[in-house]
């Protein structure tokens, strides 16, 4: 039988040694991770090599960043153009950029950074994922880990606060990480060739050289000491005396009604409380907390630095401070939060800032903002009450800073002066006596059952749905809690409700601990 098998030549085209550099690129959108790809691979082109780029686009925060993948090789003097692979394979990196720092982490994670080949270039500053807001405390992941692991997986480690670099020089993180790479000596280019790329592009130009020079030179100098915070991390302290009467007075009962271990997480309170109503609400909150205080000197406080008594000014505070429809109208016509955003997004002076927000307020938040006598008559108007919320109830996409919304908002905002009249406020105050009762009668039981008990405000925040939300997680934790004052290990139990009800949105985790305790009474 004739074969007619087609035989092409398979002599290699280079030394089996011969390999492509990849550089993986890990970034959330409009972190401009494509534009950086872009001009790796420009780069690769001016210099005479084959660069080829592919990307795998991740949903937001949700399932991780966007993966960008590069590979270049010098052209061969025969013609030939090398076939280029077009995903990252774990453990075959030679450069791995992420543009923020649990990005890093996940890098590792996935194999793409290893000990003998890997070059780590990444942004120390967080952006929070969607699954760290989510939850009533504090769900921020701990990043020790990620630094552990950077320590003893990467070859070579470029990491640093990349983003305000880029802001502090009036461009983009792109063009710190891509001053890094130059630095990093990880590709075989000149500085002046990076910067022609960069020139190439056309737009904000003298910007991204400025912080690519300055990720240059940060990267081979290391931090400028002069540059270095001074921040210790202890929080500020509480000012002797006040040019305010009616504010200092305030202050001169805190230092004289509390103890010092407490002052600085008292003052925060004050100034929290205050600004939220008036000075007469600030006077309450030092009622309050004075109140609380005494009760801990009973239970032996001082030999706890006052821990219940510091816990309480915190978290005291922030049940006085709920969000209503007046304080959010207020937080949203501040001019500090408009110079926030303007600054955030790099709004120039020939510039017009225009922000719009869905907003979907119900007839719930509305008449709870009423007088409470004539919300509640309102309320028991059934049939009214339901043609009211029908078109109360709808989303709005709300101009905020056009001369209607300002308004509107601004005119909702001083309605604060009733809100110690309002149906939510009395709400508020009963729900609130009625948490720091319960929070006396642990520490009665146990000191440290006491302070969980304090804790548990944690999971109360926001308005609307979210907040009703929080109230029910809020009185699962404390109605188990209640049935266990009686038991050495309440706190331990009390702790472990706390955590299960921040950490678990959908509440599963939080019911199972609850069975568990059940099985135990």
């Amino acid at each position: 039988m004739r074969d007619d098998t087609v035989k092409l030549s398979l002599a290699p085209a280079g030394e089996a040694t011969e390999r492509p550099i990849s550089i993986a690129i890990v970034a959330m959108g409009g972190q401009g991770g494509g534009v950086l790809t872009g001009w790796i691979v420009d780069l690769a082109e001016s210099q005479g090599w084959i660069g080829q780029s592919t990307s795998v686009p991740g949903v937001a925060q949700r399932t991780g960043a966007t993966i960008y993948y590069v590979e270049m090789m010098k052209a061969r003097e025969n013609g030939r153009h090398p076939i280029l692979a077009q995903m990252p394979t774990p453990g075959d990196v030679d450069v791995v950029i992420a543009s923020e720092f649990m990005e890093a982490g996940r890098s590792i994670l996935r194999g793409l950074v290893t000990p003998d080949r890997t070059t780590l270039i990444a942004s120390s500053h967080r952006a929070l994922a969607v699954t760290e807001k989510m939850p009533p405390g504090m769900g921020v992941a701990n990043s020790n880990t990620v630094d552990e692991a950077v320590g003893v997986t990467a070859r070579q480690k470029i990491i640093f606060d990349m983003d305000e670099l880029a802001v502090r020089n009036g461009s983009v993180i792109s063009a710190s990480m891509f001053g890094s790479l130059a630095a990093s000596g990880a590709l075989p280019f000149a500085r002046e060739a990076y910067h022609a790329v960069i020139r190439k592009g056309g737009k904000g130009v003298e910007a991204s050289i400025r912080a690519f020079d300055a990720a240059y030179d940060r990267t081979l100098k290391g931090p400028d000491p002069t540059e270095e915070s001074t921040d210790d991390g202890k929080p500020a302290p509480v000012p002797a005396k006040l040019a305010s009467r009616k504010a200092d007075r305030l202050l001169q009962r805190l230092r004289a009604e509390l103890p010092e271990a407490a002052h600085t997480m008292a003052f925060a309170g004050l100034q929290k409380v205050v600004a939220f109503q008036d000075v007469a609400y600030g006077d309450e909150y030092l009622d309050l907390l004075a109140g609380l205080h005494a009760t801990d000197r009973q239970a032996g406080g001082d030999g706890h630095d006052w821990l219940f008594t510091n816990e309480a000014a915190k978290y005291l505070a922030n049940a006085m401070a709920y969000d209503d429809l007046m304080r959010v109208a207020d937080l949203k016509t501040r001019k500090a939060r408009k110079a926030r955003i303007a600054s955030e997004l790099r709004v120039k002076d020939n510039q017009i800032l225009k922000t719009t927000e869905f907003m979907h307020p119900r007839m719930e938040e509305v008449s709870s903002a009423l007088p409470a006598g004539f919300a509640r008559w309102l309320r028991s108007r059934k049939g009214f009450y339901a043609w009211l919320d029908r078109r109360v109830d709808k989303g709005r996409h709300v101009n905020t800073y056009s001369l209607r919304w300002f308004l509107a908002l601004y005119f909702v905002a001083r309605w604060k002066r009733m809100r110690r009249v309002s149906l939510r406020h009395a709400t508020e105050v009963a729900h609130r006596d009625e948490w720091l009762e319960n929070a006396k009668r642990g520490l009665t039981a146990h000191y440290d059952l006491g302070v969980e008990m304090l804790r548990f405000r944690r999971l109360i925040k926001g308005y609307s749905d979210t907040h009703v939300r929080g109230h029910a997680k809020f009185d699962k934790v404390m109605n188990t809690t209640l049935r266990l004052l009686n038991r050495d290990d309440a706190a331990q139990w009390a702790r472990l409700l706390l955590l299960s009800a921040v950490k678990d949105p959908e509440q599963k985790s939080l019911n199972e601990t609850i069975q568990t305790i059940e099985t135990h009474l």
